[in-house]
């Protein structure tokens, strides 16, 4: 038995006692393909020797030193090199130690920039449905989605969503990719005027939707109508690249390709690569300076804020990426990938999209390919898939409820930056064999 509160409460779990590349090993000595970097976090995979030396060295320096009396050298060095690689106007960062921390941290900046500004009537975050932004009860409150708030909801503060942009979904037949992405983005104007433009605080977005939506990147220009929507109102722009950042998309920031810079943004998982936990707040200079102007501090804090093994980690990571060009694969590799994924299931019956940047890609499960129909809930698709995926060696990340937080199924796979051709065939192999397999299952009449 144990005595860990598993995610699943009865859960019979694999024990993992080792990992080299792209891959996992459990105590019985059967390898797993790791093709969703746990949750796109181990970029670099596992056993990366140059982490790990580095890791050795910060330990043998100093393990720990609490921020409110010192900073730390390796601290400022990952700061200096976030900043050095961030989009225009970002020139600070606060660390914390994972992505729910980050969205907590970014909100009450948000909130205490209008403060020290003199706008404290500002108090409304929107954000957008079927998002997910962490699982603190602030990070909840914002995210949009359904299943998630549910039980929780008499303790989450008021927040408002807005339709995500959502295009194989949500975007009407005969109209252009840039005719959605200038409703989609009207949306958050209406919402705006609707709250009074005056009284809004940030909106918050994920640049590439990841977990609830299954890597599903903005159309068209629709971040840069956001971006001057945010501006027309004095309305802060909050982007989430906890999952979609640091590399994942083939740019170090995903909304590089959107030619967008943020007021605020929020990243983990990819920047330690699961080495440390480690996450962070990149905010702007304007935001910097309403703190040290006014109070001369931000009301907010944690015990393991700019950890000095969890920055050398995150480091350690960033320098691996840079010095063997790590990017470019992502972008090779997934270009690789996207080819393979519609080579195996592009007439695929039960496949209606298949989308993503880099090595950031989903595909959408469905009953009926031209109906877009889908699966029964109950029938629980995602979780078959990824029984029978674990069963043939090969780790992905699917879900359910990407349409309401009940119905949906989703695939999302997020591979180490690392992978090679051979490797991403083998992954989209197994992954077919396991997708066909649990359909098979699902179709099966009731005994």
């Amino acid at each position: 038995m144990t005595h860990i509160l598993h995610r699943v409460a009865n859960a019979v779990m694999p024990v993992a006692v080792g990992g080299k590349g792209i891959e996992l090993f459990d105590q019985n000595g059967k390898s797993y393909i790791d093709a969703s970097g746990g949750a796109a976090v181990s970029c670099l995979g596992h056993g990366h020797p140059d982490v790990i030396a580095a890791l050795h060295k910060q330990l043998d320096a100093l393990a720990y030193a609490h921020t409110g009396f010192f900073t730390s050298e390796v601290a400022e060095k990952l700061a200096d090199r976030l900043v050095e690689d961030a989009p225009q106007g970002i020139d600070h960062v606060y660390f914390v130690s994972g992505g729910s921390e980050a969205v907590e941290a970014a909100i009450k900046m948000a909130r205490q920039y209008f403060v020290e500004k003199g706008e404290s009537q500002r108090r409304h975050i929107i954000a957008r449905r079927q998002s997910y932004h962490g699982n603190t009860l602030g990070a909840l409150a914002t995210g949009g989605n359904a299943w998630r708030r549910a039980q929780f909801q008499p303790l989450l503060f008021e927040t408002h969503h807005i339709e995500p942009c959502y295009a194989y979904r949500l975007r009407e037949a005969g109209e252009s990719e840039a005719d959605y992405a200038a409703r989609a983005a009207q949306a958050l104007e209406d919402k705006i005027l609707e709250l009074g433009g005056d009284q809004v605080i940030a909106f918050v977005a994920e640049t590439v939707v990841g977990a609830t939506l299954g890597a599903v990147p903005p159309a068209g220009d629709y971040l840069k109508r956001i971006r001057a929507i945010c501006d027309r109102y004095g309305v802060l722009l909050i982007l989430d690249e906890v999952m979609c950042g640091m590399g994942r998309t083939g740019t170090l920031h995903a909304c590089e390709q959107d030619g967008v810079a943020p007021d605020l943004m929020t990243i983990a998982k990819g920047l330690g690569g699961g080495y440390q936990p480690v996450g962070a707040v990149l905010l702007s200079g304007a935001i910097f300076e309403a703190f040290s102007k006014g109070s001369g501090f931000f009301q907010h804090g944690h015990t393991y804020t700019g950890h000095p093994m969890a920055a050398a980690a995150g480091l350690a990571v960033q320098e691996v990426i840079r010095r063997d060009n790590l990017l470019q694969n992502v972008v090779a590799m997934g270009g690789h990938l996207q080819r393979r994924l519609e080579e195996r299931f592009a007439n695929h019956h039960h496949v209606g999209d298949i989308r993503g940047r880099g090595l950031f890609r989903g595909i959408e499960l469905v009953a009926d390919r031209d109906t877009r129909r889908l699966f029964a809930s109950q029938a629980k698709l995602h979780a078959q898939i990824k029984r029978e995926a674990m069963a043939r060696g090969l780790m992905v990340y699917p879900m359910g409820g990407n349409i309401d937080g009940v119905n949906g199924d989703i695939v999302l796979l997020a591979p180490p930056f690392i992978v090679n051709a051979a490797q991403v065939d083998t992954i989209v192999e197994r992954l077919g064999d396991a997708v066909d397999a649990a359909i098979a299952l699902v179709r099966q009449p009731a005994a």
